[in-house]
């Protein structure tokens, strides 16, 4: 599976490219404390509700990028998309709580 980084990540937010797909996969009460702006957030824990619409949420063949804590579950998902047949999946490396300290310490830690 594909790592970015979260420097990597912030170049990638500034450059305005709306080619790519940013999905958060942490809980809403984590959303409510730290969140990055252009993410789609679906909870892991609330798969059996968004998983068979992610085809027609999402295009398989964009470039995803995954985030969630600390990287554990944005690989769960990651793995999962590459299942259904997503061809270019990347996690984030450290996810939000790496963004926060490396990139934007504007966001809360928890």
């Amino acid at each position: 599976m594909n790592q970015i980084s979260v420097e990597e990540l912030a170049q990638r937010l500034s450059s305005s490219d709306t080619s790519i797909q940013l999905v958060d996969v942490r809980e809403p009460q984590e959303l409510a404390i730290a969140s990055i702006e252009g993410f789609v957030n679906l909870p892991l824990s609330q798969f059996a509700e968004w998983g068979d619409r992610v085809p027609t949420l999402f295009n398989p063949e964009a470039e995803t990028l995954v985030l969630c804590h600390h990287g554990i579950r944005s690989a769960q998902m990651c793995q999962w998309l590459i299942a259904q047949g997503f061809t270019n999946v990347q996690n984030i490396s450290g996810g939000i709580d790496a963004y926060s300290q490396l990139v934007d310490p504007s966001i809360p830690q928890y």
